[in-house]
């Protein structure tokens, strides 16, 4: 194993500490690579926790809940019609992915973003990432090409119903999906884990004047390098597209420092 690889492998290993629980996102994602049998057993097996959870975690991410939004147990229970037991669990769950936080005999909120957090997670993926698109140079073929154009599509015509939100989770897929043609598989539950601590921020970002445009874009030159198995310009392309998260951290934290820890 390489230097790079064992540095990538440690990290990967340090990061799945961090529960990587399946949303509303990772479903639609795992019916585009697998059998719709698979989503359909996930589905059976979900606890009324599991609801509660995903449902919660989904506002939170897509700020329909803010940071520092107080959350009552007895609120959300009377809201799904069930018992406080599995909306405490939920909440137990969603505090260990640090969107929680809970303080005994306080009202729980919904966690401010951590710069910290966000640093470490952005290191991990940039890593990540900049060696998947080594390794999808390698294998990349034209098959490879169809099924990323046919997500670009698929975001071109959410930007055009002014879908957000199905723009979001088309980007994200484009990611993943770059992971499993490259044969890269195991990056990919690491690079969700990832995007859980930075999830609220991209919201924010495709807000900003011309952002979802450029993240297209990048997305179309990515390709385009990929075609061209021009590994230099893929990694280029991969950290110039990752950095874009600087300018947003930036900017919200200089608008909205009451979100931020």
């Amino acid at each position: 194993m390489s230097m790079p690889e064992l540095g990538i492998s440690v990290l990967m290993s340090q990061f799945r500490c961090n529960e990587v629980i399946p949303s509303k996102q990772h479903f639609l994602w795992l019916s585009t690579v697998g059998p719709m049998e698979n989503l359909k057993i996930d589905r059976e097996r979900r606890t009324t926790t599991d609801q509660v959870f995903e449902d919660l975690r989904d506002d939170i991410l897509s700020l329909a809940l803010l940071p520092g939004a107080k959350m009552s147990e007895a609120e959300v229970a009377a809201r799904f019609g069930i018992s406080r037991q599995p909306v405490r669990d939920a909440f137990n769950r969603l505090g260990h992915l640090g969107l929680l936080k809970i303080r005994p005999q306080r009202a729980t909120v919904v966690r401010g973003f951590s710069i910290e957090k966000i640093a470490e997670a952005r290191f991990i993926r940039l890593a990540l990432e900049l060696e998947v698109m080594k390794q999808a140079c390698n294998v990349w073929d034209q098959k490879c090409s169809d099924s990323a154009m046919r997500n670009l599509e698929e975001q071109k015509a959410a930007i055009d119903a002014e879908t957000l939100d199905r723009f979001h989770t088309l980007d994200f897929q484009f990611h993943l999906l770059i992971c499993e043609l490259g044969g890269c598989h195991h990056a990919i539950d690491t690079i969700m884990s990832c995007r859980q601590k930075t999830d609220r921020l991209c919201v924010l970002s495709f807000n900003r004047d011309k952002e979802v445009d450029s993240v297209i874009e990048e997305h179309h030159q990515l390709i385009a390098a990929l075609n061209e198995r021009d590994e230099a310009k893929a990694t280029d392309i991969i950290r110039t597209h990752l950095g874009r998260l600087d300018s947003v951290v930036a900017e919200i934290q200089s608008k909205h420092a009451e979100y931020f820890e």
